[in-house]
């Protein structure tokens, strides 16, 4: 659940920023006459997205004997999207409302075909990067209900903050917010890339399935709490391949240094920043 909650608070809180900041610009324009047309823009996103994320897990139950293949490629995509993703709203979050308004702006000027496209266009990235994200997750958990109410409760969560920041009623450090969150993805990302590469060994495109980096399955309780945690956050098992090793840490390393360098910079203060649409 928790990979599955992280992800949907993440993307949904992106999400309904974008949502916000739209509505909060027409509201502001006097242009709520426009407000169904982002509506629509947004609904249209929405269902995309979950259309996406089923079938490419019909897709994956429908290739049979190929599944391990299809599940090991849509594995590495799908952490080449959210890492493209966090590395993206690192650099952007600040100027996220300006960039997002000024098209708005633009598409007003067009007509109604142009803010529903804008609309879409806004939100259907976060949609299929959570429909991607999420199967990829879930697979590597290896569980039924847990990631399907994990990323409910998470997107859950995104709506009410973002509607509280909408009202001004909360106040949030989305650099610090995005940083953190980030941080913890990356971590679930080289999971979910290390389990890809586990699908490669499975699939006969990579050797090396029975070329264990270690064994602790002598002593670890898969059923203890903190193997389930390991487990959900980090994709840890008491008996990884030399294969996953080190892909686990060919991807780790290099990202999670990109992404605290230079330190300092990546948390800035939180005295006079705070979150306000």
């Amino acid at each position: 659940m928790l990979p599955s909650f992280l992800i949907g608070l993440r993307e949904g809180l992106e999400g309904t920023l974008v949502v916000s900041i739209l509505i909060a610009y027409l509201v502001k324009a006097k242009r709520s006459d426009r407000l169904p047309h982002v509506w629509a823009g947004v609904v249209a996103a929405l269902l995309l997205s979950v259309g996406a994320g089923a079938l490419l897990e019909y897709t994956g139950t429908a290739l049979g004997s190929k599944r391990e293949l299809y599940e090991a490629v849509t594995s590495v995509v799908a952490v080449g999207f959210v890492t493209w993703m966090i590395f993206w709203m690192r650099r952007t979050a600040r100027s996220l409302k300006g960039e997002l308004t000024g098209k708005l702006d633009e598409a007003l000027k067009m007509g109604t075909f142009a803010v529903v496209a804008m609309a879409f266009l806004a939100v259907v990235r976060e949609g299929l990067e959570t429909a991607l994200f999420f199967i990829a997750a879930a697979r590597g958990a290896g569980e039924q209900a847990g990631p399907l109410i994990g990323i409910a409760a998470g997107v859950a969560t995104s709506v009410v903050l973002g509607a509280l920041l909408y009202r001004a009623a909360l106040r949030i450090n989305l650099t610090r917010f995005f940083f953190w969150t980030g941080l913890a993805l990356i971590f679930v990302a080289a999971g979910i890339f290390k389990y890809g590469f586990h699908d490669f060994q499975e699939a006969g495109v990579l050797g090396g399935l029975n070329t264990y980096a270690f064994d602790i399955t002598g002593w670890y309780d898969p059923t203890a709490w903190y193997a389930a945690l390991l487990s959900g956050l980090v994709n840890f098992t008491p008996q990884p391949t030399v294969v996953e090793t080190v892909a686990w840490l060919a991807y780790l390393v290099p990202v999670l240094t990109v992404f605290l360098w230079p330190a300092p910079a990546a948390v800035p203060s939180t005295k006079n920043e705070g979150a306000r649409l």
